[in-house]
């Protein structure tokens, strides 16, 4: 296996930078986007809201690999061809972004409503304390699921292979077929992702303890 994973390691290094590159960025677009989708779910203006739970369950109730291929094979047929690469990202930001903002959502009920009481007896708008006060005590409740939505978007990725993306599994395949050693292609790239997840884990187990910290 040594032997293959040497031969391979051009290619998965290639692979390993775009896996990162579409988890990281779906998932800081998704965070994005989905704090405002969340916002939207806890506004009292009702078409936000009804926008918002729309949103969420249409992209929380279909399959990712379904949304990917409708980005990427269904666009175009109104007009709108997107490459294989942004077409992944798209579907990976529109997809997280809906888990995320339960997630967020999830932070923001968890903070105490005496915090808005106390913030609101003090003469702070709606918006400065949301900002100031509940946003960073929801988003150190919201760490543990937020991590693990990073850790599952790294692994979503792999669906990107099904539109020719060139990440990961997409390389295990080529190299499989080409070789075929399918067996020893998919164990060297398991190995792979639970090496990233493992470290995002670590990462995420570090940030929880440090926050924990400063709020004792």
């Amino acid at each position: 296996m040594l032997d293959l994973f040497l031969r391979a390691l051009p290619l998965l290094q290639k692979a390993v930078l775009v896996t990162l590159g579409l988890g990281f960025s779906s998932f800081i677009l998704g965070s994005a986007l989905g704090m405002l989708v969340c916002l939207a779910r806890i506004s009292e203006i009702a078409p936000l809201r009804w926008f918002a739970f729309a949103y969420v369950s249409v992209f929380r109730g279909t399959p990712l690999l379904i949304q990917i291929l409708l980005i990427y094979f269904g666009l175009p047929n109104i007009g709108l061809v997107i490459e294989p690469i942004p077409a992944a990202l798209l579907a990976l930001t529109l997809f997280s972004a809906a888990y995320l903002s339960e997630n967020f959502r999830s932070g923001i009920s968890g903070v105490d409503r005496g915090q808005w009481e106390a913030a609101w007896s003090m003469g702070m708008g709606y918006r400065r304390t949301l900002v100031r006060i509940i946003l960073p005590q929801a988003l150190r409740i919201a760490i543990p699921p937020l991590g693990s939505r990073l850790i599952a978007l790294m692994k979503d990725t792999s669906l990107a292979s099904t539109i020719t993306v060139v990440e990961l599994t997409r390389v295990a395949d080529q190299l499989g077929a080409s070789t075929f050693r399918y067996m020893d292609m998919f164990l060297i790239v398991g190995a792979i992702y639970w090496i990233i997840n493992q470290i995002l884990t670590l990462g995420q187990t570090w940030l929880e303890t440090t926050l924990s910290r400063r709020y004792q």
